[in-house]
């Protein structure tokens, strides 16, 4: 049987084709991932609701919580007060964010160790192409299931299907199903042919790209369920969405060509904080900066990247949130060359006495290193070597007796004179 060839949202011609075999994807979902490794750790906690979040008292957010506590309408992203206000029962745990990173880690080894087509999405999330497993597509989900159920004592849930698009929705039907207080542990197949009837009296915002403001605007076009979606004129949906409406096309039919992408380049790199309080005191927010500045400076030389700008994000309580950027005029990556630039644009747009909700600090045209080799002397290249291992020195010494243990020059001169800095709060 012929199908289109094409990427949706990339633009492009439609190529008729009829030597595509049918692949054989699966979208995999660790359930509840923070809370089933805290459930790992203390096993009596399962079945009860519990949540992975911040403080209460500031504005702490629910980053986790167990299908007991979504029972009582308590999601990711909520604020942690809010949650403890439908669940007063809820168990709030503070979360060991280097362990669920090792836990994932072996997860993801385990699952490129049996097909080399793994595209991981997050800590918790991948796609897997098992098209070189000759045995059926179901067999093979239900064998990835029992081992990671068994051998790493969590729990996943599993789309089946021919594509990227339909494995990621038939995994979120299969786990929005779940009525009770444990994981779903869910194997959700999409057999091939059956895209279009399969999506069809889904509502049009379980399809990709389209959230609650594009589905009202829908909505009032009488456009309702993703078999409304798909019995639309293509040049309709273009004038309505623009681009999108293209995409949108293709979708509602269950057609996605996209290759699993094994490795992703990243584009940018960013930290950001939001406060427990609004801060208003340029020797914090000062402080703040450099603090950013240097967890992008050593994910940006961990990554053995420069950075041709750097960004700058600052939300006023109100919600108002700015953006701006500079460009260097050479790529950098030291801690202080983020931080001059960040802290330029910083005062570009606060004034004295503003509070602040959240700031953060990015950069992005991400290159590999140049640097000019001497021909005749050393003396650059040791330079170069020496900043290297002082950097890694402070990065050790850091991470081994807390951040006041060892200042650079530029960071003393900046908190030299604020005598409560041994007690900031970082948010």
């Amino acid at each position: 049987m012929a199908e289109l060839d094409d990427t949706f949202g990339e633009g492009g011609g439609q190529i008729l084709r009829s030597d595509i075999k049918p692949r054989k994807i699966l979208h995999l979902d660790l359930d509840a991932f923070y809370c089933s490794v805290e459930e790992q750790l203390n096993p009596s906690l399962r079945g009860l609701p519990t949540a992975v979040g911040g403080s209460p008292e500031g504005r702490g957010v629910v980053a986790s919580c167990s299908y007991a506590a979504r029972l009582f309408g308590v999601r990711s992203a909520m604020p942690t007060a809010r949650a403890l206000r439908l669940c007063p029962d809820l168990l709030l745990l503070k979360g060991q964010h280097k362990r669920y990173s090792k836990v994932s880690k072996q997860v993801m080894d385990y699952l490129r160790a049996n097909t080399p087509l793994v595209e991981q999405l997050s800590i918790d999330e991948a796609f897997l192409d098992v098209s070189n497993i000759s045995k059926s597509v179901v067999l093979t989900a239900q064998d990835f299931q029992k081992v990671i159920n068994k051998d790493f004592d969590l729990p996943c849930s599993i789309g089946v299907a021919s594509n990227k698009l339909m494995a990621k929705i038939a995994n979120n039907i299969g786990k929005s199903a779940a009525s009770k207080a444990y994981p779903p542990n869910a194997i959700t197949f999409v057999p091939i042919g059956e895209d279009a009837e399969f999506l069809a009296p889904l509502p049009v915002i379980a399809m990709w790209g389209v959230g609650p403001k594009t589905a009202e605007r829908m909505k009032n076009l009488g456009i309702q369920t993703i078999g409304d979606l798909a019995n639309q004129r293509e040049e309709e949906l273009i004038h309505q969405f623009g681009k999108l409406g293209k995409a949108l096309t293709l979708r509602a039919r269950g057609i996605d060509n996209r290759p699993i992408v094994t490795h992703h380049e990243a584009k940018s790199i960013s930290q950001e904080i939001t406060f427990s309080k609004d801060s208003r005191s340029e020797k914090s927010l000062t402080r703040t900066l450099i603090k950013l500045s240097e967890k992008v400076g050593k994910r940006l030389r961990a990554n053995n990247k420069t950075a041709a700008t750097v960004k700058l994000k600052i939300r006023w309580p109100d919600f108002t949130t700015l953006s701006r950027q500079i460009t260097c005029e050479e790529p950098i990556d030291k801690d202080e060359q983020i931080f001059s630039a960040a802290n330029q644009l910083f005062h570009k747009v606060w004034k004295p006495g503003r509070p602040v909700r959240l700031i953060g600090v990015g950069v992005s045209g991400l290159g590999s290193p140049i640097r000019q080799l001497s021909l005749w002397n050393a003396d650059d290249d040791r330079e170069y070597t020496d900043e290297k291992r002082l950097r890694e020195i402070v990065a050790d010494l850091r991470e081994k007796f807390g951040d006041q243990v060892l200042f650079r020059g530029f960071e003393f001169r900046r908190i030299q004179e604020d005598k409560d800095y041994g007690t900031r709060n970082m948010g």
